[in-house]
């Protein structure tokens, strides 16, 4: 044991930069694991939470005022129900913010769909003007108990007596109006109904809605939601950051496993000399191999320690999502046995792949066998012949052919450099995609910037005349929108007319073309994939009880509503309902305009006819991505690092066989190095270009099946321009290059004594 000692503390005094980057990167991947694993138990936990506190309703449905719900009671599958409570929509106002609601008549907290109280308290018929505030509502809203909300347009003022948490669809500017509870005297003149099912089989949702839809009639349903929904959109970008870091902690693991299994293969190469006479004087293959194993286990499992120790005690203070994440995942039943499997799992990855490269040590013969006095790579090819023939620098020459005359060690080391390179080149088509959300939202489905509601007391006319005075109102495009029911009335889909076929709405096509005759249409991803339907297909809807038939012609690409989005003209759906007006307005903004402004401008021009929000960019929910992507280069940086190290010290060796040969032929000890300075920077060149070959369509493909797998379809992928690319090679090739100066010219400058020794 104390040989062994011996050898592994002799061995980390000659590698320990090797050392401490193996930790620190152990440290990343580890970290990014962890912060995955709180992800997934932030997006999946508060949501169910909530749903089995409150004995939440797995079907919504909001009929007509008049609609018998009494039915539904005694359908198959249905175990409660929730309801009916009359609705209204309506806006309100608070410290300038203005938001759609649905204000939802109560006397008692229901059993089924229970609101949990987060603050305040519950209605009381004693104030007959108070309400109750879904959360997220709350926030937008700014509004706390005790707060006055005014509704535009009417004296009313209501008053806020408590905010609770919610299993329903939250609020979302412009697609979901915010949830209120209120007394029923408080809802004047409903317009609708709601009721939620709670069902026995929660898997059997869609037909539970077919029947309920059979039983009421088409006509009288107006909106569908359901539990699956409500979770989805819950879940929303903290699953994808978790997808992200989950994915990207995977690959730095398996680069680390490659890189460690590289340098030790490496090193037991360079010391084949040593393990045999460690043999000779009674090592059994068992040590020699735990001498290699048990050192990179130690490194393994201090980064690993380190990593774990960091997410507990400073996670929870990490600002933004991953913050909360963590202090919500540090809370869960699971949080300690993930803790410690996470960590163990990637050390014993480590270890595995120690083991393998470690085995080989263990198979060296206790009789040290002399080298080949020739390289293994034979003669000069035709190519570096020509070239020495026309007065190439020889150094150069060598160099590519030293880098590549063992062609398997080679392509070995060629791949696992290429391995992070590829992982970085990933992320940095992962931070790309993020920024044309910001820079060019109109390619990515998003042309207009500002969407206007306005109420009845504004004609068409007058609204787009108001909206177009504006001097930064580029264009203003009329629509409706509305919620319609699928084939087979399991589900509710959102069904837009946007524009006229004079002045079409810019949508972002994907696939196919625009909607510009007769019935035409286009559908977002999530509208297909319900559908199971594709680009050229005619599909019929209901909207109330008057049906709606459209070709679709092309994929837009949809951000909002999951991409469960049919969109038309206008005059297409004039033609069933000439009567029908305009009650939505999207506002495309001149350049520069900064949308809060024009926002403000208009609302204030509106005289309260006019509800005008910001359209929301999915993206504003990823801007804690970018800092992951700068914590995931920099691992797969360390990485990269190790296989180079590895990658500089097996030349080196290699040539100090080479060394009196080279000097006999009458070159000088810079162009020696030259040669092992050509062939690292070959090497780290090859890498590149595999890296960014397979990485780009790599990348293309992980992003846009994410895009297909939200709803918002294939076609948002975004590659790093080319002179981000040529940076990237050119730091990874003059970085390689650098670092190899260094030992090189030592090797080169050794005495001819200790070359003698070291080929002997």
């Amino acid at each position: 044991m104390r040989a062994t000692l011996r050898w592994a503390h002799s061995d980390l005094r000659t590698h320990r930069g090797e050392a401490l980057f193996l930790v620190l990167a152990t440290a990343g991947i580890v970290v990014s694991l962890l912060l995955a694993t709180a992800l997934f138990g932030y997006a999946t936990n508060p949501w169910q939470r909530v749903f089995t506190q409150s004995h939440g309703a797995h079907v919504w449905l909001h009929t007509a005022p008049s609609t018998d719900t009494g039915k539904l009671t005694t359908l198959e599958g249905v175990d409660s129900v929730a309801g009916p409570y009359p609705t209204a929509s309506a806006t309100v106002a608070s410290r300038g913010t203005r938001a759609s609601v649905e204000l939802r008549g109560t006397t008692q907290r229901p059993s089924v769909g229970r609101p949990l109280l987060t603050s305040g308290r519950w209605l009381d018929p004693a104030t007959p003007d108070g309400v109750v505030l879904e959360s997220r509502l709350a926030r937008a809203l700014l509004a706390e108990p005790g707060d006055k909300l005014t509704l535009p347009g009417t004296a009313r003022r209501l008053t806020v007596l408590g905010v609770a948490d919610s299993a329903e669809p939250r609020y979302r500017p412009g697609e979901q109006p915010g949830l209120v509870w209120a007394l029923p005297s408080a809802v004047r003149a409903p317009d609708a109904q709601v009721i939620g099912l709670r069902l026995t089989d929660p898997g059997d949702t869609d037909y539970a809605v077919q029947r309920a839809v059979t039983v009421l009639g088409a006509g009288a349903i107006g909106e569908v939601s359901t539990w699956q929904q409500a979770r989805a959109e819950a879940q929303g970008d903290n699953r994808l950051l978790g997808q992200v870091l989950g994915l990207f902690g995977l690959g730095a693991l398996v680069a680390a496993g490659f890189a460690v299994h590289g340098a030790i293969g490496t090193r037991i190469r360079g010391h084949l000399r040593d393990i045999s006479v460690l043999k000779a004087i009674g090592f059994t293959p068992g040590q020699v191999v735990r001498v290699f194993l048990l050192q990179h286990l130690a490194y393994a499992l201090l980064g690993a320690v380190a990593a774990a120790a960091l997410t507990q005690v400073l996670g929870g203070r990490i600002p933004g999502r991953l913050g909360d994440a963590v202090g919500v995942w540090q809370g869960l039943p699971g949080h300690t046995v993930a803790l410690f499997a996470v960590p163990v799992g990637a050390v014993l990855f480590i270890g595995a792949t120690t083991g393998l490269a470690a085995w080989r040590a263990g198979r060296v013969s206790p009789v040290p066998v002399p080298r080949p006095a020739a390289p293994l790579g034979g003669r000069l090819s035709g190519v570096a012949r020509r070239a020495l023939g026309v007065r190439v620098p020889p150094a150069l020459v060598l160099g590519w052919h030293r880098a590549f005359t063992r062609r398997p060690r080679s392509l070995a080391t060629v791949a696992r450099l290429a391995l992070p390179l590829l992982l970085i080149v990933v992320a940095m088509s992962a931070w790309t995609t993020i920024d044309r959300f910001h820079s060019r939202p109109e390619q990515v489905g998003l042309p207009a910037a500002l969407a206007v509601r306005a109420d009845t007391g504004l004609s068409d006319r007058a609204a787009r005349t108001l909206l177009e005075r504006d001097p930064q109102v580029a264009a203003a495009y009329p629509g409706v929108e509305v919620a319609a029911l699928v084939p087979g009335q399991t589900a509710t889909i959102a069904l837009r007319g946007l524009g006229t076929r004079e002045d079409p709405y810019p949508y972002a096509l994907a696939e196919g073309r625009t909607a510009d005759g007769p019935d035409e249409a286009v559908a977002g991803q999530g509208l297909l994939d319900l559908l199971d339907v594709h680009v050229g297909d005619w599909v019929r809807m209901t909207i109330g009880d008057q049906p709606q038939i459209l070709h679709i012609v092309g994929r837009s690409i949809e951000p909002e509503n999951a991409g469960r989005v049919i969109s038309t003209s206008l005059d297409t759906l004039r033609e069933n309902d000439p009567q029908l007006r305009p009650t939505l307005y999207q506002l495309r903004l001149a350049p520069g305009a900064d949308p809060h402004e024009v926002a403000d401008r208009l609302a204030t021009a509106g005289g309260g006819h006019l509800d005008v929000h910001t359209v929301t960019n999915p993206a504003d929910g990823l801007s804690p991505l970018r800092g992951v992507v700068l914590g995931l280069i920099a691992v797969l940086a360390l990485i990269g690092l190790i296989e180079l190290l590895t990658a500089i010290g097996g030349t080196v060796r290699e040539s100090e066989r080479d060394l009196l040969a080279l000097k006999a032929i009458g070159l000088s000890p810079r162009q020696i190095t030259a040669i092992t300075v050509t062939a690292t920077g070959c090497t780290a060149l090859a890498a590149v270009l595999v890296a960014m070959a397979l990485g780009l369509p790599l990348a293309h493909w992980l992003i846009d099946a994410q895009g297909r797998s939200n709803g918002i379809g294939a076609g948002i992928a975004q590659g790093p321009s080319a002179v981000l690319l040529l940076l990237l090679g050119t730091a990874a090739v003059l970085g390689a290059a650098a670092l190899a100066a260094l030992p090189a010219g030592r090797a080169a400058r050794r005495r001819l004594a200790d070359t003698l020794s070291a080929v002997a």
